[in-house]
């Protein structure tokens, strides 16, 4: 397990920490207490990534077209 804070985190080092977790749990061989602060730390990386992605979706921008259809400007996503 990564001693690297989560808040430090790339998304992309998030999700393969993240599937680390769960592998390590699927197998079943993990002791309980163990098991418990992988689950926490499960918990936490998947708000993580879940908070980089509303990020990232916040800042995608729309393209906007004039009346004629062409590229007129850009517009942040989930303004219409």
């Amino acid at each position: 397990m990564s001693d690297k804070p989560i808040a430090d985190m790339s998304f992309e080092e998030a999700m393969s920490a993240l599937e680390t977790v769960v592998q390590q749990l699927e197998s079943g061989t993990v002791p309980l207490e163990e098991s418990i602060k992988l689950y926490e730390r499960g918990a936490a990386l998947k708000a993580h990534c879940e908070a980089k992605l509303k990020a990232a979706e916040e800042k995608v921008a729309k393209i906007t077209l004039d009346g004629d259809g062409q590229p007129s400007g850009l517009e942040p996503a989930g303004i219409t």
